[in-house]
């Protein structure tokens, strides 16, 4: 049975999950497009690889949602588009370990995201809310694996983690409404 237009809350939801996860291909594929020059970083270019099927997964089971339950996808998507390919290549330019925690903050920003998202669905929307949480464990998995390979060592961490994370929120911010 088809559900019709989602309620305004679980649209929004919808919306910035999907912005997201293109978001974070985006990302994964810029930095991707640094390393895999060389075969002195193929390593990293090959875990990134691993890390971008897994936020294309998350991104097929958005653009599904969105379908199901007739909700548009924001405006923003060109922008957060090459937003998302050039962070992922400024990273990458700056080493392995910026590249890192570049995965470290978004992957931190957007666990939280989906945590309050399953704990304010989970009895309305308790499938919805199972989505959450285990797309919540893959970006867990991203994290750590960022921390393990040296994010919190990247020249100017604090500052770059910050700002990072700055604007993944606004981000969130503005696709919630556009």
């Amino acid at each position: 049975m088809k559900k019709l237009s989602a309620p305004r809350r679980v649209a929004e939801m919808l919306r910035v999950d999907h912005a997201g996860e293109y978001g974070a291909v985006a990302i994964y594929r810029g930095q991707q497009a640094v390393f895999g020059r060389s075969p002195a970083t193929a390593p990293i270019a090959a875990q990134l690889a691993e890390m971008e099927a897994e936020e294309q997964k998350h991104l097929a089971a958005f653009d599904q949602l969105l379908v199901e339950r007739e909700v548009r996808p924001t405006a923003m998507t060109p922008l957060w588009n090459v937003a998302g390919y050039g962070l992922g290549v400024v990273t990458a330019l700056m080493g392995e370990k910026a590249a890192h925690a570049c995965t470290e903050a978004v992957e931190t920003v957007i666990e939280q995201h989906y945590d309050t998202q399953a704990k304010e669905v989970a009895e309305t929307e308790p499938e919805l809310a199972a989505t959450f949480r285990e797309f919540r464990e893959d970006e867990l998995h991203h994290r750590d694996t960022a921390i393990e390979g040296g994010a919190h060592d990247a020249p100017g961490y604090p500052v770059l983690s910050r700002l990072i994370r700055a604007g993944c929120h606004a981000a969130i911010r503005i696709t919630e409404r556009i």
